[in-house]
């Protein structure tokens, strides 16, 4: 079956995703772990989190998302896109559309941002 609605809370701690008919079907934090030399992204969501504290110095374990709204664009859209296909899988056809939840104190340039973030990890519509 192809699931093609889904709902994404954007939280600071955690990221909570919601497929329709299947109910909450992840919740992960949302932290990052990237290479500072490289930069390239090691570990995403719970694997980054037991990163906290214990990598080495080229390896920093962040949170792109400050009070709610997206303060690394591109280590979100990222983090996204990985939790989009942690949830529903490699087997669909067409592309999922997408309800983002962000504070309701957030500014236009903010919603845009997480909008286009959402389009960039694989929505066919925001």
């Amino acid at each position: 079956m192809a699931y093609s609605d889904i709902g994404i809370d954007l939280g600071t701690a955690s990221i909570l995703v919601y497929i329709k008919g299947k109910g909450v079907v992840l919740k992960e934090p949302s932290v990052v772990a990237f290479d500072r030399d490289t930069n390239t992204i090691k570990a995403i969501g719970e694997n980054a989190r037991l990163m906290l504290g214990r990598t080495p110095g080229n390896i920093v374990a962040v949170r792109p998302l400050r009070q709610g709204v997206i303060s690394d664009y591109r280590v979100t859209e990222q983090m996204m896109e990985h939790f989009i296909r942690k949830a529903i899988g490699r087997r669909t056809f067409r592309k999922p559309r997408i309800a983002v939840c962000v504070p309701s104190g957030v500014t236009e340039v903010e919603k845009k941002a997480v909008e286009d973030a959402a389009y960039q990890a694989g929505a066919r519509e925001v």
